[in-house]
């Protein structure tokens, strides 16, 4: 029971050191001290609709930027009507985000060299595996993370593949 209670105690010591440790400051000084400029990037969204009217009647924006971050939503390939284009042609379509992707990332002055994350949806795995390498015109300098997911469907049957982006920018 004496043993018991002694962990419990050391227990509760080693917690409150660790907490307290937290909670402490170091302060480190130079021996010249030069003004640092703080660049604080603007937070508030900032929204961009490739086809208005059709994100309007669906109900979502193709992209917003907050500071430095970007996230773009799933490019499928369609018209300026909401039309698909390209129907039962998986390579086409993907070009066909890729077009719209590179629209968004030219409003903000960005490239594909700015993505850090990409994320594809595809009802045919198999094929998009096949036609993947289009990839390498797209990302010349470095590839950016992500998934490649199967899926069952998309927005639209005639929809094959859906390619969504987060970019980072320094401003």
């Amino acid at each position: 029971m004496k043993t018991t209670k002694f962990i419990t105690m050391a227990i509760a010591l080693v917690a409150a050191i660790s907490i307290s440790s937290c909670n402490e400051k170091t302060e480190t000084t130079t021996e010249k001290s030069e003004p640092t400029e703080i660049v604080v990037a603007d937070e508030t969204p900032n929204y961009f609709l490739l086809r208005p009217e059709i994100e309007k009647a669906y109900g979502y924006s193709h992209a917003v930027k907050i500071g430095n971050d970007i996230k773009i939503s799933g490019a499928v390939s369609m018209d300026d009507e909401g039309n698909p284009t390209a129907v039962g042609d998986l390579a086409q379509q993907m070009k066909n985000c890729y077009a719209d992707l590179e629209k968004v990332l030219a409003h903000y002055g960005c490239t594909f060299d700015d993505v850090v994350v990409e994320n594809v949806f595809t009802t045919n795995m198999p094929k998009f595996l096949e036609v993947a390498a289009y990839r390498n015109e797209i990302y010349k300098k470095q590839f950016p993370t992500g998934s490649w997911l199967g899926v069952k469907e998309l927005a639209l049957p005639e929809f094959l593949i859906e390619i969504e982006l987060e970019v980072y920018k320094k401003q």
